[in-house]
């Protein structure tokens, strides 16, 4: 089986169990570490050209992270593609499982470890709220200049409330809403939750936007967005750095 893999998350997945189906990835995907195959641009402008002479017996891409005419130009080249749709845990976990039986995997033990992970999260591994009227409201800024955060629907959001943390923007009519930085200030916020991707926050960058007293938690973007082997240690360093600002 030959792959190309047009999303971070699933390169990771795709490497980790089948290793050397990956024929060809994209300049974003960094996970494994030494993945050594033929880069073919962005998942929002991936090399089509590059792709098709690859001979892929299989394309895999998101319907949220790549554009729907890249993939349609795959297809009209005779290319099979397979796109999934996560926008939830649940839907993570299926979508992985059959993704991988697509490309030829029994379902592997990484997928088994981290599904079993979120089903027994513990009250432990929450935000230190067991009452949930008095769970935090937090916003989850993605990008700055300008400022947009999680709206409705999305997997980051979906992680954060299994960990006891309610998104402020879960009912917004957008999925990634831009919002004027003074009404994320004045907005009666718990928490703010930096990650470091897509937009790299920092220390140094992100933080001083806010008031003093808001709690700010910065995380790791890869645990917070990607669904692939990084799912089943997600809790733990998503818990660890959000119950660090926790008072």
């Amino acid at each position: 089986m030959r792959v190309v893999s047009l999303v971070p998350s699933l390169t990771e997945a795709v490497a980790t169990t089948l290793p050397g189906a990956l024929v060809g990835a994209t300049d974003w995907c960094t996970h494994p570490a030494d993945l050594d195959v033929v880069r073919v641009g962005g998942t929002k402008n991936p090399d089509v050209p590059a792709i098709v002479a690859l001979r892929p017996d299989l394309v895999v891409a998101n319907e949220e992270e790549n554009r729907a005419p890249d993939l349609d130009a795959l297809r009209a080249a005779g290319v099979e593609v397979l796109v999934t749709e996560v926008r939830g845990l649940d839907q993570a976990f299926a979508e992985l499982t059959r993704m991988l039986a697509v490309c030829g995997a029994d379902r592997p033990r990484w997928l088994d470890a981290a599904e079993s992970r979120w089903l027994d999260l513990a009250e432990s591994d929450r935000f230190g709220v067991r009452d949930s009227a008095a769970r935090p409201r937090a916003a989850v800024p993605i990008w700055r200049r300008p400022w947009m955060v999680l709206g409705r629907d999305t997997f980051a959001g979906d992680v954060l409330a299994r960990l006891g943390i309610d998104n402020a923007y879960a009912g917004h009519a957008e999925r990634y809403p831009r919002v004027p930085l003074d009404e994320l200030r004045s907005g009666g916020l718990d928490l703010v939750v930096l990650p470091d991707e897509p937009y790299r926050f920092t220390r140094e960058d992100g933080p001083e936007a806010f008031p003093a007293a808001l709690p700010v938690a910065l995380v790791s973007g890869r645990h917070l967005t990607w669904y692939g082997p990084s799912l089943a240690e997600a809790p733990d360093v998503l818990g660890a750095a959000l119950r660090a600002v926790h008072h």
